[in-house]
């Protein structure tokens, strides 16, 4: 029995339908994130970003996101080592730092619904941005299990 694409390969060596198929769901790289400018430092809110249809946990329009929000942080290799304030768990993180996928993400269990069944997602624990003032978001500052979240 041969050894799923993501314990054989890297990042850079997955196609594109290996690549998308690896997002677990967790819409946590959707969440409003604030830098502190001194320190670098960076807090998680409880906000998500305008395009999150909150209910399916995805983006509402997921092949223009970088047009209507530039801010978008579009994933790649090269990217999620970069990237400081990507959560624990996320399994493009994982798989970059040769932790292998949880058990309860989809590519293992065959159950895209689990991520939120186990509370793994930001599924109904957010509100959207736009109902926030920007000055306001401080106040929506959360610790995800451990800040930045796993």
């Amino acid at each position: 029995m041969s050894k799923p694409f993501w314990e054989t390969k890297r990042l850079t060596e997955m196609t594109p339908q290996e690549w998308e198929s690896l997002c677990d769901g967790c819409a946590k790289c959707c969440l409003i994130k604030l830098e502190d400018e001194d320190s670098g430092d960076v807090a998680y809110t409880r906000l998500h970003c305008k395009l999150l249809d909150a209910d399916l946990c995805r983006c509402a329009d997921y092949e223009n996101r970088k047009a209507k929000v530039p801010d978008c942080v579009i994933l790649t290799p090269k990217s999620v080592s970069e990237l400081k304030w990507m959560p624990k768990s996320c399994a493009y993180r994982r798989v970059h730092e040769g932790r292998g996928l949880e058990d309860w993400h989809h590519l293992v269990c065959g159950d895209r619904q689990r991520i939120h069944e186990v509370g793994k997602s930001i599924m109904g624990q957010t509100v959207s941005e736009e109902t926030v003032f920007e000055e306001d978001q401080i106040d929506w500052i959360i610790d995800w299990d451990g800040n930045p979240p796993d």
